[in-house]
């Protein structure tokens, strides 16, 4: 036993302010909640084609808005119709993806691991 020493008992050791920490994770996930929300409001337009499809999709990754130009419909190649369409959705998920990410980042400093938000 060291000097000073008493058994059974042990050295104090310094623990982290817990509290603040906690303040800190609550704070954190009212901001998260905030940009959640901010995001579901968010739209964002795409195109394929050149302009022969446009779809529009929010945060929440819900189709919005679909736009089919009149000539790109043709009853004998329906497949290239279907090729743009999903073309432009997934450019438009995928875009929505990376800014969603990008606007979480500022919030929890690059910090991942947020499962169940979609990111």
């Amino acid at each position: 036993m060291g000097r000073g020493m008493k058994a059974g008992k042990l050295p104090k050791q310094k623990t982290p302010d817990m509290q603040k920490q906690l303040r800190q994770a609550m704070q954190m996930q009212n901001e998260m909640e905030k940009v959640q929300a901010q995001l579901n409001e968010k739209e964002l337009t795409t195109t394929a084609g050149g302009g022969a499809v446009e779809v529009t999709i929010n945060g929440a990754q819900q189709l919005t808005k679909l736009v089919i130009d009149k000539d790109v419909v043709d009853p004998d190649d329906v497949e290239m119709l279907q090729d743009l369409i999903m073309a432009a959705v997934n450019e438009s998920i995928r875009q929505m993806n990376a800014y969603a990410e990008e606007e979480m980042s500022k919030v929890t400093g690059g910090f991942g691991g947020f499962g169940g938000l979609g990111f």
